[in-house]
């Protein structure tokens, strides 16, 4: 059974180039800085990170952007990556999320990842929303 998302006829290149859009777009009209270095350091990493995981899974419309960003949240907190909640967090709110939808992620972190990951992912959404209010200033 194939899956009537995938065209078999869409390149690499075409696939790089709908992630670099959506990145984009999912940063509220800049590419992230982080994604300059990575590009410049590790170029067949950004490469696979914009064709495949953006290109490909994120472009994906099982799930709304909004559900899809709060799902990694929860995610990247259970695996304690502080860095990539702040990223898909920001995206959250850029797609509709709440505050206070975010701050639930690390209340339910609690359950599959414990205490010290739900502390660590509280700390990365404060982080987070301190952030935006200094922008915002």
């Amino acid at each position: 059974m194939t899956d009537p998302r995938i065209d078999p006829t869409e390149t690499t290149a075409m696939r790089r180039a709908r992630g670099e859009a959506i990145v984009t777009q999912l940063s509220g009209g800049t590419r992230p800085a982080s994604l300059d270095a990575l590009d410049h350091e590790h170029p067949f990493l950004s490469h696979a990170v914009n064709a495949f995981a953006v290109g490909e899974i994120f472009d994906r419309d099982v799930l709304d952007v909004r559900t899809r960003q709060l799902a990694l949240v929860a995610a990247f907190a259970t695996l304690g990556l502080t860095d990539f909640i702040k990223i898909h967090g920001a995206y959250a709110l850029g797609a509709g999320a709440t505050e206070d939808e975010l701050k639930e992620i690390a209340v339910l972190t609690l359950i599959p990842g414990g205490f010290p990951r739900a502390i660590q992912a509280s700390q990365a959404i404060s982080a987070l929303l301190a952030e935006r209010k200094d922008h915002a200033r």
